[in-house]
């Protein structure tokens, strides 16, 4: 008798989980294919977000590519809430943006919580920068930290046998320590890398490259004070950002805003975005 409400008992769990299971996918389901909201007719100002840690470009260049073909699409808010990322991906939607810019769209960067480094770089391709007094942006800068476990490896008995084609083809191994020649090679790539970020902050800002130097140390700044070392045009938030891009398109204020529908996929609905994180660490730095 107990054996049989065993597996009564078990068969119910098993349905239960199995129900809840189907539930979640159908919903799952729901979230992929249901309609958006409904697209506004006439003119109006595009959304694009460029969210979390930037290290692939593909998504948000794709939109902007989307919206520079719709005819009706006057201006672009591009939304930044990012700590930054990779240089590539970051210099791909700054040079997207810009393109889009040169065609006649008005563009207009609204920062969140935060835009530093990256975040910032996409950002200085816009006609005008809105922040909010207390965003966290700047940090204009390039940085690499490779780890070494050579000490921890040693440690543990293991060493590794490496057979490379080059001298350097193995720089930025974590199973050795750097050499003086490859922390050089490494700074120079760092260093050009830099060049490019101060290139693009002093042609974009209509700054001295003498100015920006001053504040191009990796530093951050509120909102507030970037808008003193003429890093951002104005502060205001995210509804100011959409109606100074009604009024620079002619539409006016409150404009009607099309953004494409985003569609999560099933890690990020039970986990969040990983990307997350680094804007985590970030924001508890006193903000």
């Amino acid at each position: 008798m107990p054996r049989r409400q065993d597996w009564i008992i078990g068969g119910i769990i098993c349905a239960s989980v199995l129900l809840v299971l189907l539930l979640f996918l159908g919903a799952f389901s729901v979230l992929l294919k249901g309609k958006g909201p409904a697209i506004p007719k006439g003119k109006k100002v595009a959304l694009v977000e460029v969210k979390g840690t930037i290290l692939n470009s593909k998504s948000v260049v794709r939109k902007l590519r989307k919206h520079s073909r719709d005819g009706s699409i006057l201006a672009l808010v591009l939304r930044v809430e990012s700590p930054g990322g990779s240089v590539a991906a970051c210099q791909e939607i700054y040079e997207e943006v810009r393109r889009l810019r040169r065609s006649g769209m008005k563009i207009v960067a609204s920062m969140g919580n935060i835009a530093t480094s990256g975040g910032y770089y996409v950002a200085v391709a816009a006609d005008t920068i809105v922040a909010n007094p207390g965003t966290v942006t700047g940090s204009i800068g390039v940085i690499a930290q490779l780890a070494n476990t050579e000490g921890l490896l040693r440690k543990l008995g293991i060493r590794f046998e490496t057979v490379k084609s080059g001298r350097y083809k193995d720089i930025g191994s974590p199973f050795k320590k750097m050499t003086t020649e490859e922390r050089q090679l490494l700074q120079g790539v760092i260093d050009d890398a830099y060049d490019q970020f101060v290139d693009a902050v002093v042609s974009e800002r209509g700054l001295s490259r003498e100015d920006v130097l001053k504040v191009a140390d990796g530093r951050i700044f509120t909102g507030r004070q970037a808008l003193t070392y003429g890093l951002v045009d104005l502060l205001g938030g995210y509804q100011d950002a959409i109606d100074l891009a009604g009024e620079m398109a002619g539409i006016g204020k409150d404009p009607p805003v099309i953004k494409e529908k985003e569609r999560p996929n099933l890690f990020e609905l039970l986990f969040g975005s990983i990307t997350a994180l680094p804007m985590l660490y970030y924001l508890l730095q006193g903000f």
